[in-house]
């Protein structure tokens, strides 16, 4: 069963920056929240994790990647309460933030994809499991820190982690190299999450406030 993708695959290497990359977001987070030092490693985990547990819970698959290999737990806590040493430092870069839970957003966009298409799902559930791994684990992350999730308040991100999983699916039926589209894939997905936080770039938003009925 899939844990992480293969240990010589660049994907795999990608899945442990993402891992450390999100428990870096949970720290900042939980800093603003003034949490302890258990809570900020909790909040890591929960975060890096968050998003390919719910995955494999929907689709049946088991073990789950944290309970095969624990080290997946620990390292982004560690990364978590290593962050608080330097925190800031890091503070002090306006894109910090986003630009970590970019690489999270896509790298588990990826990830849970191709655990969706081992377990030969349509490509509509390969989509839809890409982005739960890829969004979950942060909007449990500002849930938690009582704060309204990205997901939900800022430039686009769902739709990164849409246009992410498309491209990578591409590649599973075509033959082509995998560790190539691996990083055309995280390129493409890096960029167009930032441009969108550059430029603002939002999907339309639906208002209503009643008076329309006085």
């Amino acid at each position: 069963m899939w844990s992480l993708p293969p240990s010589d695959s660049v994907l795999h290497l990608l899945a442990l920056v993402a891992l450390t990359a999100q428990g870096m977001t949970a720290a900042l987070a939980a800093g603003r929240r003034s949490m302890d030092y258990v809570g900020v490693c909790l909040l890591g985990s929960i975060t890096a994790l968050g998003g390919g547990t719910l995955r494999d819970l929907f689709l049946g698959h088991y073990p789950l990647a944290w309970v095969a290999n624990p080290i997946y737990l620990v390292l982004p806590g560690a990364a978590a309460l290593v962050t608080i040493l330097f925190a800031h430092l890091v503070h002090r870069l306006r894109l910090a933030f986003i630009v970590l839970d970019a690489i999270g957003l896509v790298v588990f966009t990826m990830t849970g994809c191709d655990v969706a298409w081992q377990m030969d799902a349509t490509l509509p559930i390969v989509i839809v499991s890409g982005m739960v791994t890829g969004c979950a684990g942060g909007v449990l992350r500002d849930v938690l820190c009582n704060d309204v999730p990205l997901l939900f308040r800022s430039e686009l991100y769902a739709s990164v982690s849409v246009v992410t999983g498309l491209f990578y699916a591409t590649a599973f039926g075509l033959n082509l190299n995998a560790e190539l589209w691996t990083i055309l894939t995280f390129i493409l997905g890096i960029s167009f999450r930032l441009l969108a936080v550059r430029y603002k770039w939002e999907m339309p938003k639906f208002v209503f406030t009643g008076d329309e009925e006085r």
